[in-house]
């Protein structure tokens, strides 16, 4: 499901053609978030997806993204533990208290796999 090829194309759309504003606006103006997707998705017209696995995989990188869904798997993986209120963990899903830098990466993390896996399943059933 998950392939070499379309882990590649992720990485270049999502880290190498994405400019520092798109990077920075993108969960704020929606204009920032629809001008990263369009970059995001170039890559993987070299893999050939059917028109519907495409429109899947740049419309859920646009949600996924968007809204940074990332931080609520984070915060919600975190209720396997003691939880905190939504409120005090929204900014990364990590509860007050936690690295910083441990805390961005988890939520990095957590995006990069979310992406992996909606890409994966639209490639392989779209």
């Amino acid at each position: 499901m998950i392939t070499a090829d379309q882990l590649v194309a992720h990485a270049v759309g999502d880290y190498l053609l994405q400019s520092d504003w798109m990077a920075k606006e993108k969960n704020k103006r929606t204009v920032a978030a629809l001008a990263h997707v369009a970059t995001y998705g170039l890559p993987f017209l070299l893999l050939r997806p059917s028109p519907a696995a495409y429109m899947a995989i740049v419309a859920s990188h646009f949600v996924i993204d968007r809204w940074r869904l990332a931080r609520f798997v984070v915060w919600a993986k975190n209720w396997m533990g003691p939880n905190r209120p939504w409120a005090e963990c929204a900014t990364t899903g990590s509860p007050p208290g936690a690295s910083p830098l441990m805390a961005m990466w988890l939520m990095i993390i957590a995006d990069n796999t979310i992406h992996a896996l909606c890409n994966g399943l639209a490639l392989t059933y779209l």
